[in-house]
């Protein structure tokens, strides 16, 4: 089974109708024969972007409700390996290619499992890109 490193912008892409690109539609439907893995902070990356997007009344509670039942329908599998790397690899990901240690996770993840990497976020494809880990095409 093909497999691939999902990040939390294009996950939450699939919950606002303005976010979502034909890119992220194709990941998305890439998860009927594929599986996504996903560092261990994800869930809370995920929670927490529905709890702001409540709070400023862009979704109702019923919304993210819905969305949480889409994500655990999905094969997303949470990799339990991403706080043993947080002090050693991921940390010299995060200083050397100047990223937060939350989306270096990401890039350690998918460099560890040797699989393609989807995600929005410009400045992380491009350290993805100088580090040799391929992007999801």
């Amino acid at each position: 089974m093909k497999r691939f490193v999902l990040d939390c912008s294009v996950t939450m892409s699939w919950c606002f109708e303005d976010e979502v690109t034909p890119d992220t539609e194709k990941i998305l439907e890439e998860l009927s024969c594929s599986e996504a893995i996903v560092p261990s902070l994800w869930p809370l990356e995920v929670s927490n972007v529905l709890l702001v997007a409540e709070r400023r009344r862009r979704l109702k509670e019923a919304d993210s409700v819905r969305f949480l039942s889409l994500l655990n329908s999905l094969p997303i599998i949470v990799d339990q390996d991403t706080t043993y790397k947080a002090f050693s690899t991921t940390l010299l990901l995060a200083r050397e290619h100047h990223l937060s240690a939350y989306d270096a996770t990401y890039m350690e993840l998918a460099m560890r499992e040797g699989i393609p990497f989807a995600t929005l976020d410009l400045k992380l494809r491009k350290a993805a890109k100088k580090v040799g880990v391929k992007l999801w095409e």
